[in-house]
């Protein structure tokens, strides 16, 4: 039985492991991104508000434009979104330093705790399952993170 040899775009799998890696790889980040996100600290606000105080976490202050942008929305949509993120106190805007038209969307300390709970909660049921592993496997995922981290363009 011959190794059968799969072309992709730019790819040639080179053994029956890879065959199939990118559907293998595509279904597994899947299903690690929802466990994940089961992990929420407050279903209350959406994915799309939690992404969009991720993004301010990561950030610092922005624009509502710079913040769509960055989260591949139009403004309009953004602007609803950093609408519920003030009604819940989870972010503030403040006039422009110097274009009047503009605001300035930044966390406030309700927004901070909130993203660094969500991150605890995540990363506490992510440790859970990674002390379960060998420190060989452990390894493993160590090197993968830093391939993907890469693949991403990060």
């Amino acid at each position: 039985m011959g190794v059968e040899i799969v072309r992709y775009a730019n790819y040639v799998a080179e053994s029956e492991s890879e065959v199939g890696l990118a559907s293998r790889l595509r279904l597994a980040v899947v299903r690690l991104t929802r466990r994940l996100r089961a992990q929420r600290v407050n279903s209350a606000i959406s994915l799309t508000q939690v992404s969009a105080l991720s993004t301010l976490h990561k950030c610092g202050p922005l624009t509502p434009g710079e913040l769509a942008a960055k989260e591949g929305v139009q403004p309009p949509s953004m602007t609803r979104v950093i609408a519920a993120l003030e009604e819940y106190g989870f972010a503030t805007r403040r006039p422009h330093p110097t274009d009047g038209r503009q605001a300035i969307v930044e966390l406030s300390e309700a927004g901070f705790a909130y993203i660094n709970e969500e991150v605890s909660a995540r990363e506490a049921w992510l440790d859970k399952r990674l002390a379960e592993l060998t420190p060989e496997e452990r390894g493993v995922l160590s090197r993968a993170a830093e391939i993907i981290d890469r693949m991403a363009g990060q």
